[in-house]
């Protein structure tokens, strides 16, 4: 496992979009694809603005990228709540990606479950039934949860499934997202976690007593080619 710690949050947005930059040319080199699933929120809607500025966007074969997502709220794709939008918004508007290369986590006239099973198959139409992700970028909640993997909820459990969906009360909303097992075949996972709110539960995570029911973030195999970012700010002198 990788942790690199910032006092500068550009400095952590801008490790995150060359880590991107850097696996996509080697992936491309190897496989002429690379195959991603992305998150929402606001960290990677900053890693996505640095990916669409002239520094980066020439360097990157987008008509070669295949893009996934790696949880979703169960919302329209012009709701603000939801990460797709917000992706096309902040990067896929801005660069030269094949549209049909683009899988967002949400159909209209389905129910989340049906979805759920269908974009599974979409993501073995791509990857084969060995679903090896060439990178997943992840987030963490204050709560320990990433994706939509959520502290008590029965998602934690999953072994078969690659993709579930589930009403999540406390949210009074259903989410889709990727499950653990999916997320630790991927070849490359990149976490993002910072803040002070997350603090307690990133520490539990890195080196707390193994508890996935209460910190769903341990149930991400810390392996060769897991990379967590955090930041941690300067003291004042």
């Amino acid at each position: 496992m990788n942790i690199t710690v910032f006092d500068d949050l550009q400095k952590l947005y801008r490790k995150a979009a060359d880590t991107f930059l850097d696996l996509s040319q080697k992936s491309i080199e190897k496989h002429n694809r690379f195959v991603v699933a992305l998150s929402g929120g606001s960290s990677p809607k900053a890693i996505f603005n640095l990916l669409a500025t002239e520094e980066y966007t020439g360097k990157i074969e987008w008509n070669k990228i295949y893009f996934f997502w790696v949880d979703e709220r169960w919302v329209s794709l012009d709701d603000d709540k939801s990460n797709a939008k917000m992706t096309f918004e902040a990067l896929f508007d801005k660069v030269p990606i094949n549209k049909e290369q683009i899988f967002p986590m949400y159909k209209d006239g389905i129910a989340p479950e049906e979805y759920a099973k269908e974009y599974e198959q979409k993501i073995k139409s791509i990857l084969g039934n060995e679903g090896v992700f060439d990178f997943i970028l992840l987030g963490m909640g204050d709560d320990g949860h990433t994706a939509s993997l959520f502290p008590g909820e029965s998602v934690l459990e999953e072994k078969e499934k690659w993709v579930s969906a589930y009403y999540l009360k406390s949210q009074d909303m259903f989410r889709i997202t990727l499950t653990a097992p999916l997320i630790n075949k991927a070849e490359n996972i990149l976490v993002v976690a910072f803040g002070e709110s997350k603090k307690h539960a990133l520490n539990e995570v890195l080196s707390g007593e193994y508890n996935p029911e209460l910190y769903p973030m341990q149930l991400v195999e810390k392996k060769k080619g897991f990379s967590f970012l955090q930041m941690r700010r300067r003291k004042a002198s």
